[in-house]
C-alpha cells in the first residue's frame, strides 16, 4: 500500500465538472440576489465577447444595456476590442460614462483600441493611482490590466482585470506570470477578476498557482455557456478575508442572450479597505 502522503487526487475530469454543475444548480445564487449593500460598491466582470451574442448578432448596443443592467462601480470587460489587425474599440464608450457613470481607466493600447488586449477598466467614483498593462505569456496574444483605485468610500483597491488563454500550458504560465508580478509589489488589497478560462480545480489547475497569494477560493460560481452556465470560467478573487462577498452571476434575459458568458458581480466591503495599514 503507498505512503499517504504520495497519493494525490485525481485530476476532474470534464463531465464530472458538467455533472456536479448540475446537480448544484438550484443552489446557487444568481443575479436577482441584492449586491452592493450598506453602500459598498459593487465590482464586476464581464465577457462580452466582442459584443457579438449567442444568436450571433453584433450588438454593442445590447452590450452596453446588459452593463447598464449589472449596474456595478467597477468593471472589468474582456474582448472589449476587434481581436486581429490593428485592434479596435467596439463599444460606446462615452454612452456609457453618460448612462452608467462608467469612465474608463487610461491605457496607451493604440489610437482605435479601447484597452489593452481587449482589457478594459470602468469605474465610476475615486482616483486612479497607477496603471500597469502586462503582456501575458503563452501562444495567444493575451493581457492584464494592474489597476490601483483610491475609493471615494476610503482606501486603495488593486485590480487586476486578466484574460487567460485556451491552452491548459499556457494558462498555467499566465498564472505565474502575475504571482510574480504581485511578489515584486508593494502588499496592498487586490481583487483579480477576468475570464480565467479554467474549469479545472483539482491538480491540474492554474487556480492553484493564486493559493499561495490569494489564499482559499470562493465557491465557483458557473458562468458559461451563458444559456446553460455550468463551468466557472469567470472569476472573483481576493487576497483578503472578508474583501469580497456575495459572488454572484448576473443572470437576466439580456444577459444570456448578449455574450456567450455571463457577467460575474460582487460586493466590495470598503470598510476593510479603511483599517487597512498604509502600503
Amino acid at each position: 500500500m503507498p505512503d499517504k502522503k504520495t497519493i494525490r487526487a485525481k485530476p476532474e475530469s470534464l463531465s464530472s465538472v458538467l455533472v456536479n454543475s448540475f446537480r448544484n444548480r438550484k443552489k446557487r445564487p444568481t443575479g436577482s440576489d441584492p449586491c452592493g449593500e450598506n453602500g459598498f460598491p459593487v465590482i464586476a466582470s464581464y465577457n462580452v465577447h466582442k459584443c457579438v451574442g449567442r444568436d450571433r448578432k453584433f450588438d454593442p448596443d445590447r452590450t452596453s444595456h446588459v452593463i447598464q443592467e449589472i449596474g456595478a462601480d467597477i468593471i472589468a470587460l474582456q474582448e472589449a476590442d476587434s481581436r486581429f489587425g490593428e485592434r479596435t474599440g467596439l463599444l460606446d464608450l462615452i454612452r456609457l460614462e453618460r448612462e452608467c457613470g462608467l469612465s474608463p481607466v487610461p491605457v496607451a493600447a493604440g489610437t482605435k483600441a479601447h484597452g489593452w488586449h481587449g482589457n478594459v477598466v470602468l469605474f465610476k467614483e475615486g482616483a486612479v493611482r497607477d496603471v500597469h498593462p502586462l503582456k501575458l505569456p503563452g501562444l495567444e496574444p493575451r493581457g492584464a490590466l494592474v489597476v490601483e483605485l483610491e475609493l471615494k468610500q476610503g482606501g486603495t483597491l488593486r485590480i487586476i482585470a486578466a484574460h487567460f488563454g485556451l491552452l491548459r500550458h499556457s494558462r498555467a504560465q499566465q498564472a505565474k506570470a502575475l504571482v510574480e508580478l504581485l511578489d515584486e509589489r508593494d502588499k496592498q488589497p487586490t481583487i483579480l477578476l477576468g475570464d480565467l478560462n479554467e474549469w479545472r480545480l483539482g491538480n491540474g489547475s492554474s487556480l492553484n498557482t493564486f493559493r499561495d497569494a490569494f489564499g482559499t477560493l470562493p465557491p465557483a460560481v458557473p458562468s458559461f455557456p451563458a444559456g446553460m452556465p455550468v463551468l466557472a470560467l469567470d472569476r472573483i478573487i481576493s487576497n483578503r478575508t472578508g474583501l469580497i462577498d456575495n459572488v454572484t452571476a448576473h443572470n437576466s434575459a439580456l444577459s444570456r442572450v448578449a455574450s456567450d458568458h455571463l457577467p460575474l458581480k460582487a460586493t466590495v466591503r470598503t470598510d476593510i479597505l479603511t483599517h487597512e495599514p498604509a502600503a
